[in-house]
């Protein structure tokens, strides 16, 4: 079994200050603050990208949440 600091996340893999949500989940950082305000709808500021990771509302975690969502928004755009 391998423990890794926060240090070790971000060193090995990337992560900012070691943080696995990719941004803090405080009050700041939720629903349509997430991951900033004003691209909070999955649709990000160059056409045809999505975001559908941790970063995105709801969070990190294990629930596929944001990738759910994030297809829900694809496919209503497809749709339009």
């Amino acid at each position: 079994m391998d423990v890794l600091s926060p240090r070790d996340l971000e060193t090995v893999f990337g992560l900012h200050k070691g943080n696995i949500f990719h941004g803090a989940l405080s009050l700041h950082q939720l629903f349509h603050q997430r991951p900033v305000p004003g691209f909070s709808s999955y649709e990000m500021p160059i056409p045809d990208l999505f975001l559908c990771g941790s970063g995105a509302h709801p969070g990190g975690g294990v629930s596929g949440a944001p990738g759910y969502n994030c297809a829900q928004t694809v496919l209503t755009r497809m749709n339009r």
